[in-house]
């Protein structure tokens, strides 16, 4: 279909727009096909219109870009849009997923936008259930959010299973899509905290490529020899998925027979995944200079948490 759109307040007159489906679209019926028409009908007049014009971030091409890239990654159906050479690919499978892509390629975050890091066993997810408990936020780990996908057969969860199967490492550009993708929605919008990712240098990049730029990141510092202390003592639940200390913090009675010990906590294996972690982490450092925040994770988790609140709390919700 076609639609003129009028002067604007100018006498600038604004050029035909042409809306027609991309090549995967498939006509819906009743309000669905209205509502799909007119998300993509939202894109074209805030492509012409320039309604965020006043962000350097929002030009005509950035916001095609963003939902052109947001609606391949997705894999969903898509309108197409041509308007002065531009073509614009809105998703219309999910409307909250195609108005956050019109908003900017990712969920207005109303909630505060937090990484944290540190190597094995320092301590981090007993923060992140610390952090999710007080700030509402939605935690986000790299591995429950990997397998989340794969069960869930996503289109990113089916590329990525094609990788595990194989034996190959899941690429970062479709890690950094899957981490994109459990941003959106409305639990997201209350604020994210990334466990888990970003490693590396190229990681950081490509977090602040796909817009997920924190706006604090938590790095707990922890000796190596508390942190090996820590892992060859450490047993897992696999009922509840808690992990509890054979000395800090023993299971419940009840429930002691049936934890047990994950193979690869031992100190030859711990010692490897810290020498890793090492390589890594003045990329972080290097990376997000002006947000971190290293904090001592060799104490009590009630004074690492205080530590970690005065930081959050210097965020401007």
């Amino acid at each position: 279909c076609s639609a003129t759109l009028p002067r604007r307040r100018d006498s600038q007159p604004l050029s035909r727009m042409t809306v027609r489906p991309a090549l995967r679209f498939r006509p819906a019926s009743g309000h669905k096909g209205a509502l799909a028409m007119g998300l993509a009908l939202s894109a074209a007049m805030l492509v012409l219109l320039g309604t965020s014009s006043s962000s350097s971030s929002s030009s005509p091409a950035l916001l095609s870009a963003r939902i052109a890239a947001h609606a391949h990654s997705r894999g969903t159906s898509a309108f197409g849009i041509k308007t002065k050479g531009v073509r614009v690919l809105v998703s219309t499978r999910s409307p909250h997923t195609a108005c956050s892509a019109l908003a900017g390629g990712s969920m207005t975050v109303n909630g505060k936008k937090i990484i944290i890091s540190g190597a094995p066993a320092s301590g981090k997810g007993t923060q992140c259930q610390l952090i999710v408990e007080k700030y509402g936020v939605k935690h986000i780990s790299t591995g429950d959010a990997l397998r989340a996908q794969v069960r869930g057969e996503t289109e990113l969860g089916k590329q990525a299973k094609a990788f595990m199967d194989a034996g190959d490492l899941v690429p970062d550009e479709l890690i950094m899509n899957i981490m994109k993708d459990e941003t959106l929605g409305d639990e997201a919008s209350k604020g994210w905290l990334l466990d888990g990712v970003p490693r590396t240098e190229k990681q950081v990049k490509a977090l602040n490529e796909a817009g997920l730029v924190p706006e604090k990141v938590i790095l707990l510092e922890v000796p190596d020899d508390v942190l090996i202390e820590r892992c060859v003592g450490r047993l897992f639940d696999p009922d509840t998925g808690n992990t509890y200390h054979r000395t800090y913090f023993p299971p419940p009675a009840d429930i002691a027979e049936r934890c047990i010990q994950r193979s690869d906590d031992n100190e030859e294996t711990m010692k490897n995944r810290i020498e890793q972690f090492k390589k890594n982490r003045q990329s972080l450092i290097d990376g997000y200079k002006d947000v971190l925040v290293q904090i001592d994770g060799n104490r009590g988790k009630d004074e690492i948490f205080q530590d970690i609140c005065m930081a959050l709390d210097k965020v401007t919700a």
